[in-house]
Order: C-alpha cells, then sequence, then structure tokens
C-alpha cells in the first residue's frame, strides 16, 4: 500500500539516503557531496512551516517504509516572487516506474495549489526524459532552457525550466497559506 504523508524530522535519514546516488553518481543533482541526515533536517526545517515536505511510503501500516520524496522551496530570495515555489521529487530505485512519483508529485501539487501558491517551477538537469515526463504528467509545461549551466562529470549540462500554473495570479496577491495550516492536500 501506498500512503503519502507529510516528512517529519525521522524521515531524513532515509531522505538523504534516497537522495545520495542522485549526488554521488549521476547528473540530476549539481551537488558534489551527499548532505548527511542533520544537514537533510536542516534543509526541511528552513522551510520554516511555509514549504511542504512529503514523502510516499510503502508497506504494512506500522511497517512502512520511505520511498520516495518531494518537497517545494523558495523560488528566489526577493520578496516579488513569494508566490512562486521550486519543486523537486527524488524516488527510490526500487519503485521507479511504478506510478509512485506521481502519486507523490500531485498531492504536492494540489497541496500548494491549496497554500494559494501561484507557479511552480521545476528544473531539470538535460537529457532527462523521466523526469520531464512526471512533471508534464502533473500539469508542467516547459518554460525555458539555460545551455551549458552546469558542470559535473566530465561534462556541460543543460538545464530545463518547466513551469505549473497553480492559481490565478490576483491583483493584489493573496500571501500563500502555511504547509503547517494546510496539510498534505491529494485531489
Amino acid at each position: 500500500m501506498i500512503d503519502i504523508r507529510a516528512a517529519t524530522p525521522d524521515d531524513a535519514a532515509t531522505i538523504a539516503a534516497i537522495y545520495a546516488p542522485f549526488v554521488l553518481s549521476g547528473t540530476v543533482s549539481f551537488e558534489s557531496e551527499a548532505p548527511d541526515t542533520r544537514q537533510m533536517r536542516q534543509r526541511m526545517a528552513a522551510g520554516e512551516g511555509l514549504y511542504p515536505w512529503l514523502v510516499a511510503t510503502s508497506g504494512a501500516e506500522g511497517d512502512a517504509a520511505v520511498v520516495g520524496y518531494a518537497y517545494a522551496g523558495r523560488f528566489r530570495d526577493r520578496p516579488a516572487y513569494r508566490y512562486a515555489v521550486e519543486t523537486s521529487i527524488y524516488m527510490s530505485g526500487s519503485v521507479q516506474g511504478q506510478g509512485v512519483g506521481r502519486l507523490l508529485y500531485e498531492a504536492l501539487v494540489d497541496t500548494l495549489r491549496a497554500q494559494g501558491f501561484t507557479q511552480a517551477i521545476g528544473v531539470i538537469a538535460l537529457p532527462n526524459d523521466k523526469s520531464i515526463t512526471l512533471h508534464e504528467a502533473v500539469g508542467f509545461r516547459r518554460a525555458g532552457l539555460y545551455r551549458e549551466i552546469g558542470y559535473k562529470q566530465g561534462r556541460w549540462i543543460d538545464v530545463g525550466f518547466w513551469q505549473c500554473e497553480l492559481n490565478d495570479s490576483a491583483i493584489p496577491p493573496i500571501e500563500p497559506r502555511r504547509f503547517a495550516d494546510v496539510g498534505v492536500v491529494r485531489g
């Protein structure tokens, strides 16, 4: 059984373990050193209750294991950007291609909509057909490309931007609600 729930600090070790292979052996992440449990807890706490971190779990209720995570964070530091978020998702290899990532990412998008954010931006190191397919399946559309912007594993990597309109851009804008006040929304 797959369940989607809010991540807790106790999930940080598993989240770090899921993320590490993407840092150490691929070009999906531009980090060069995988964050440890403490660093991942700090990243989770940095959202200060505004930005959601969700996990997908698999297994029986008392024995469910985290198999993926998705989160949103600040798009840019300037105050005018506070209505937009940048999103990310990472899945354990054991569940890739089984639809779990889509369930998780849909829950993240639904939650961000309920919070009142207006735009979500997905940043994808290219090529990455699986990530593009996932983003487009949940409503993201290609918005731009930075050519040869990152250098990792002996090569230059392009980065694509995908954008999902979450809510109308009202004038004046409505301040997004805190994730701590909304919780996980599905459907």
